[in-house]
């Protein structure tokens, strides 16, 4: 697990680097996957903050403590990560006889800015494509990856129907989903 530890109005020290390290090498056992660790250690007037993101594989977690002790801050920031690891494994674990959890399909989305030079009938163009893994998943774990996430969409590949799904949060608050389905001639 590759980790990175910033400061933030604080002074780098290799003591807590090397601790926040240590910790987080636990969390390892959860993940098949390579992961990676960024750790934000920051002080204000009269606490300590951590916040740890763990990510990789299509999942991201993250935990986020504030006490008056940086080491406490770091511990129970670790804990609630293991709670989340842990949550994912036994979900996973429970989902392996309907789904295989080698199984990915890459996916594709683009973001449509401003008009340049190359545009289509609408005065649009592609600015930026991204590809990344989509994990074969329930509607539910989808649901929660989302709010983990704290992003406005989520794509998936759904256990049940083994169709590319999208989850995304609407402008209203609600939570919908796009089921795409393979035609097939």
């Amino acid at each position: 697990m590759e980790t990175h530890v910033t400061f933030r109005n604080m002074d780098s020290s290799d003591s807590l680097r090397e601790y926040a390290t240590e910790k987080i090498q636990r969390l390892a056992k959860f993940f098949s996957l390579p992961v990676d660790a960024h750790v934000v250690l920051g002080r204000n007037k009269f606490h300590c903050i951590a916040e740890i993101t763990l990510s990789g594989g299509g999942l991201v977690l993250h935990g986020e403590e504030n006490t008056e002790d940086m080491h406490g801050s770091i511990d129970l920031a670790v804990e609630k990560l293991e709670r989340q690891a842990r949550k994912h494994k036994d979900r996973t674990r429970e989902h392996r006889g309907i789904v295989t959890g080698t199984e990915q399909v890459m996916v594709r989305h683009g973001i449509v800015g401003p008009a340049t030079e190359e545009k289509d009938e609408q005065g649009s163009r592609l600015v930026n494509v991204e590809e990344f893994d989509a994990k074969p998943m329930g509607v539910e774990e989808a649901m929660e990856q989302l709010k983990i996430e704290n992003q406005d969409f989520f794509v998936f590949i759904n256990s049940g129907s083994q169709e590319v799904n999208v989850i995304y949060r609407r402008h209203d608050g609600q939570i919908g989903l796009i089921e795409a389905r393979t035609r097939q001639q």
